[in-house]
């Protein structure tokens, strides 16, 4: 009897194993994707290097372990992201909407910050120097909803 039934059950289990197509490991790299929609979406690991990502939304999506680097993020929506482990570097966060993220342990080295919007991001462990760290530490605001930390605390603004 079981060796009747077993095929189908494989096939029912592949069937919604597969059902939701994780858009993680994807290389985006260098390309135009001014205005696209990745809300939502699983983009752990994805690869967005030098891409140019101008007014896209990425909001709620999960970038863990992604490389934005040398990305064009001017007025990008990346609020309630999850960048932790990101490569950052090099990134311009021109408009950028960073509310509610969390960068904990992301790398941007270099990464350009100006006119964001970062009330409630978790910036643990992110190294950021000089005049991009005097300019956030003069805007941050808020707590993160889900790792409950200040932005202003994270930063390790003196």
């Amino acid at each position: 009897m079981l060796s009747k039934i077993l095929p189908f059950l494989v096939a029912f289990a592949l069937f919604f194993m597969y059902e939701i197509p994780s858009q993680a490991f994807i290389d985006y790299g260098k390309q135009t994707l001014i205005g696209d929609d990745f809300s939502s979406q699983d983009l752990r690991g994805a690869t967005f290097y030098l891409t140019d990502l101008q007014d896209a939304n990425l909001s709620g999506s999960d970038l863990e372990g992604a490389s934005l680097f040398g990305a064009k993020l001017l007025n990008t929506d990346l609020s309630n992201t999850n960048l932790r482990n990101a490569t950052l570097d090099s990134a311009d966060f021109e408009g950028t909407n960073l509310s509610n993220a969390i960068l904990e342990d992301a790398f941007a080295f270099s990464a350009r910050f100006k006119n964001v919007d970062i009330t409630g991001t978790d910036f643990t462990n992110v190294i950021i120097t000089g005049e991009d760290l005097t300019y956030l530490c003069s805007i941050a605001n808020g707590r993160n909803t889900i790792t409950k930390r200040e932005t202003l605390s994270t930063l390790e603004c003196s």
